[in-house]
């Protein structure tokens, strides 16, 4: 339950605070580059060399991957139909394609299942979430952003530059020669990643406005409709119906499918620029909004 509130109350400091003549208009960029630069990062480095690598990791790590390239169908095909632009596109494949697998999804998944239900959940976000948001997010945001600089070598430039894919490759060098940090630098890289949620949400709140007239609320709510219910009935139909999976780790996957988009997803659409006001809205309403529906879905999956 504390997470839940640190949530709230974290959206609000940052919703409050820009208010205040002592944090320029532009904090947020500095917050969001810490987070890139170092929280996450360090999130990497403590746990990817301590995952087990075995074939269990499939169904959970499809749910990161499988997902994002659902977004990428879905959205491109409303594109094209409705004429978006690529900045819009961007950003809904981007933000409604990964969820907040982790900081929501751990003590969600622990609330429901149990200490042992996390040995999943961390499959999911670690080398699935992690990853995508750290290589073909970035290729995509590259991609669709108004950069004219987007030539294969710059859009891989960016992707090998990118603070966590570097740290991703050493920690996956260090997990397949069995090896990992001292004690003591584990302990700073754990510290280090919690950062992460509370910093990364206070500058949402920073970026987080009410327009009511806003042309962003049909789009959000096609994004969230997406996220809460189009994805997670997808690994339904995929992993239940279809492949026939049953047990723990398929509920599991499946719960972790249904989260709120994905905070630093929302952090990279707003580095590129690909509509910063409706990414933070995703995130501001989707999270909220994710705790009605995920009780939908856990009693869905209670049979499974």
């Amino acid at each position: 339950m504390d997470n839940i509130i640190l949530i709230f109350v974290c959206m609000l400091l940052g919703f409050l605070l820009k208010r205040m003549a002592a944090f320029p208009p532009l904090s947020y960029k500095t917050l969001n580059q810490f987070v890139i630069y170092i929280s996450l990062p360090a999130v990497a480095l403590y746990y990817i060399p301590k995952l087990e690598i075995s074939s269990r990791l499939l169904f959970p790590l499809g749910i990161a991957w499988l997902g994002f390239g659902l977004s990428f169908l879905f959205f491109t095909a409303f594109s094209k139909v409705f004429g978006w632009s690529k900045k819009l596109t961007g950003c809904l494949i981007i933000v409604a394609g990964l969820g907040n697998t982790s900081f929501v999804g751990f003590p969600v998944v622990e609330a429901v299942y149990g200490k042992k239900a996390l040995e999943t959940a961390v499959i999911v976000d670690q080398p699935g979430s992690f990853v995508v948001v750290s290589t073909v997010a970035i290729l995509i945001a590259s991609l669709y952003s108004r950069s004219t600089e987007n030539s294969t070598t710059t859009v891989f430039k960016k992707i090998l530059l990118f603070p966590p894919f570097i740290a991703f490759v050493v920690a996956v060098l260090l997990n397949v020669m069995q090896l990992d940090f001292p004690e003591m630098l584990q302990s700073v890289f754990q510290r280090l990643g919690t950062t992460v949620t509370p910093i990364a949400l206070v500058a949402v709140g920073m970026q987080l406005e009410f327009d009511w007239k806003s042309k962003h609320w049909k789009f959000l709510t096609l994004g969230l409709f997406f996220k809460l219910l189009i994805t997670p009935a997808f690994f339904y139909l995929l992993y239940v119906m279809i492949l026939n999976g049953k047990g723990q780790e398929v509920q599991v996957s499946v719960l972790e499918a249904a989260m709120a988009p994905m905070i630093t997803g929302a952090i990279v659409a707003v580095n590129y620029g690909l509509k910063p006001k409706l990414a933070n809205m995703m995130i501001g309403f989707g999270i909220p909004m994710s705790f009605l529906t995920l009780v939908f879905w856990w009693w869905v999956l209670k049979g499974v």
